[in-house]
C-alpha cells in the first residue's frame, strides 16, 4: 500500500473523491485551515487579550536602550 497526498482546492475535492471511489481506492480526507491552529488555546487567547489591550492604550513603551538596564 501506498500513501499519496493530494493538495486540492476546494472545489476540486468533490471531483477527486468521486473519482477514487469510482475506482474503489479508500482515502481519508483532513481539513486544514485557519481555524486548526497547532497553538495553545489558553495562549492564543492571552495574546488576544494583550493585543486588545494594546488598543486600548494599555500598552507600555520601552526605548531600545532601557532594555538592558
Amino acid at each position: 500500500m501506498k500513501t499519496l497526498i493530494i493538495h486540492a482546492e476546494a472545489d476540486k475535492v468533490q471531483i477527486i473523491k468521486d473519482f477514487l471511489n469510482s475506482i474503489k481506492v479508500k482515502f481519508e480526507t483532513k481539513t486544514t485551515s485557519t481555524e486548526e491552529s497547532p497553538y495553545d488555546p489558553e495562549f492564543v487567547a492571552k495574546i488576544e487579550r494583550s493585543r486588545q489591550q494594546l488598543k486600548e492604550g494599555k500598552g507600555r513603551i520601552i526605548k531600545i536602550e532601557d532594555l538592558w538596564k
